[in-house]
């Protein structure tokens, strides 16, 4: 996004690179031209133009701290979060500039994950064949690896409305892809949308030392998942299928 004319002042001191004023665009001076309207966000697979100076290094090095996050918490999500800023080779002042505290760190990386839930169903949701929209979105979720934050850090922070709002609207999204899986024929009539989300979470639980290994193993059992949601046998399966209570208390501190 194309940044503000600046007026011309003394020189003031540099801000430090990791502050996080950097990542805040500057207000547009009043008596300037009209600003121009912000470019749309990139599609998933255009690659977006690295920010430049300060601004590009406080965007890296707040990349390089949501990854190690995501290492650390899954490996042991109490973990303390100085462990975060070791790992990601930065100081904790760094880090508490950009984040309050454990739980906000936490609650972005959840929100990042949920996200990208949506943004690979509004993906599959452009394929006119109803089946191979379900069956590609869960591959890519699978290879994202989204319901690994969900399995380790569910409960652990208090959610945002917007999370909330969200994590409707991926519901939303997910049971549109299961009706239209359903009416395509080649999903079984009695598996429910509910019944995704333990299958997603058995996939991630699916891990070894190997990145690349995990991978395919996580590939390999998710073809076995599909081809038992693809078949009609009888007697259908056992017991009643998971209602959102049984999903939703995780995200409640309350109930944890």
């Amino acid at each position: 996004m194309p940044t503000a004319p600046r007026e011309h002042r003394s020189p003031a001191p540099r801000p430090d690179p990791d502050s996080s004023s950097d990542l805040t665009p500057r207000r547009q001076r009043q008596s300037g031209p009209p600003r121009k309207p912000p470019r749309p966000d990139p599609a998933p697979d255009e690659e977006t133009p690295a920010l430049p100076g300060r601004r590009g290094q406080a965007a890296r090095n707040d990349t390089v701290i949501l990854e190690a996050a995501r290492a650390v918490f899954l490996a042991d999500p109490k973990a303390p979060i100085a462990a975060v800023a070791e790992r990601a080779g930065v100081g904790i002042s760094a880090l508490y500039r950009r984040y309050a505290g454990k739980e906000d760190l936490l609650r972005q990386l959840c929100h990042d994950g949920l996200r990208r839930f949506i943004t690979e169903a509004e993906v599959a949701a452009a394929d006119p064949d109803g089946w191979r929209a379900l069956a590609g979105f869960l591959e890519r979720i699978v290879d994202a690896d989204v319901h690994s934050l969900t399995v380790h850090l569910a409960g652990t922070f208090a959610p945002t409305p917007q999370m909330w709002q969200d994590t409707t609207r991926a519901g939303e999204l997910t049971t549109e892809l299961v009706d239209r899986a359903h009416a395509s024929g080649r999903l079984r009539r009695d598996v429910v949308v509910d019944d995704l989300t333990f299958l997603l979470e058995g996939c991630s639980a699916v891990r070894v030392p190997d990145v690349d290994r995990t991978r395919q193993l996580r590939r390999r059992y998710l073809a076995l998942l599909l081809d038992g949601l693809a078949s009609d046998g009888d007697p259908g399966l056992p017991g009643p299928p998971p209602g959102p209570g049984e999903l939703n208390w995780r995200w409640d501190p309350a109930a944890t």
